[in-house]
């Protein structure tokens, strides 16, 4: 049975008048607020997609044919080629590569074909009258409604995805007030008309600010030797590259890994998949998307729209994603064998992946923490 819908217990518009408090104790404007409000709704598919982000539903493999196909890299080499100057003058200013920068475009609204067309305060709203992260997108909600107060935008500029980003590179609003930058010189930071320019800047700033190092790379597709030790995988443990080189790791065109600093090696569906290697520049990316599918996402279409080659690595493509009940299910009986999580929220993070690892471990298997169907399988067997 699929878990019910979460919802708070109450009337969505006694919600709204409780929030009007707090907005105007924030400093928005009644008239700001009341005009803002006037035509806000609750959208019930916004919670249902909530609970089914593609990053994380989704295999990596299926997500990478989407948001690595042959005609998103030929669209992206054709918007690089148009906006070429800007992206250059972006570069400079900012250290943030123009294909990295690039590929955030392509796979937030596909080079601006597709920002979104959802009432971003309708959107946020709903999710702010939810039980799941009911602070985290009332600031966002507050952060849109003092966009209005600016004046650089107006309530019907306000239109995204469901979840309340916005523009062509899909920022949230509390990104806009820290991060947006004024790329074209016209005194606004537009991240909404048809022109990216403000937008892609905005995307270079908040990248750098959040710790983009200029001339590193975010990562590599690698090639692991036989009889690797996949306890070593993971984002926790780092080496240099000489010693990761050392140990037979090598880049997928056979030459030592690439020089970028203290690096891991990822495995995001385990031994029978691609593998990679990741600098500092991949939690730069964590940034805007804390799932490693959009990560490798962005890195591997920058490296595209760059020259660079598919990736060489397999997929087991016959596997499926788990769903959210049995991520929830799989933490659950993890904690109950003595390999505890510390958390039971369905995402397969840093504490999952590690105590997944260590069970593997004790069961005789390959430790590569890659979760699906017969891992579950096996848990509820012990």
């Amino acid at each position: 049975m699929p878990r019910p819908l979460i919802v708070r217990e109450v009337p969505f518009d006694a919600w709204v008048a409780s929030f009007r408090e707090r907005a105007l104790a924030q400093g928005i404007g009644t008239v700001t607020f009341d005009a803002a409000m006037r035509g806000v709704r609750p959208l019930p598919d916004v919670i249902r997609r909530d609970r089914n982000q593609s990053e994380f539903t989704k295999t990596i493999w299926d997500y990478l044919d989407t948001a690595v196909s042959d005609l998103r890299v030929a669209n992206g080499r054709r918007a690089m080629e148009r906006h070429g100057d800007a992206l250059a003058a972006i570069e400079t200013r900012h250290g943030v590569p123009a294909e990295i920068v690039a590929a955030i475009w392509g796979l937030e609204s596909s080079f601006g074909a597709y920002r979104g067309d959802v009432d971003t305060l309708s959107a946020l709203a709903t999710l702010a009258a939810d039980s799941r992260r009911p602070d985290f997108f009332e600031d966002q909600l507050l952060a849109a409604l003092a966009i209005l107060e600016t004046g650089e935008a107006a309530p019907s500029d306000l239109r995204g995805s469901w979840a309340g980003a916005m523009g062509h590179t899909q920022f949230m609003p509390t990104s806009w007030r820290d991060h947006a930058a004024d790329g074209d010189g016209d005194g606004r930071r537009d991240i909404w008309g048809d022109d990216p320019t403000d937008a892609l800047a905005s995307t270079a700033a908040y990248l750098a600010a959040n710790g983009w190092t200029p001339g590193q790379p975010w990562g590599a597709e690698v090639v692991l030797p036989e009889g690797f030790d996949y306890r070593l995988t993971g984002e926790r443990l780092q080496k240099s590259p000489a010693e990761w080189t050392a140990l037979g790791v090598r880049a997928a065109d056979g030459s030592p890994v690439p020089d970028g600093g203290p690096a891991s090696i990822r495995v995001p569906a385990g031994h029978e998949g691609a593998a990679f290697v990741t600098y500092a520049n991949f939690r730069a990316l964590e940034s805007y998307n804390t799932a490693d599918a959009y990560v490798i996402g962005v890195g591997h279409l920058a490296d595209r729209l760059a020259g660079g080659p598919p990736l060489r690595g397999g997929w087991p493509r016959g596997d499926r994603a788990l769903t959210f009940d049995e991520r929830i299910e799989l933490q659950e009986r993890l904690r109950a064998a003595g390999f505890d999580p510390l958390k039971i929220d369905a995402r397969i993070g840093p504490d999952t992946l590690d105590a997944i690892q260590r069970w593997q471990a004790s069961e005789g298997l390959v430790p590569d923490g890659y979760v699906d169907p017969d891992l579950l399988e096996r848990l509820r067997r012990n």
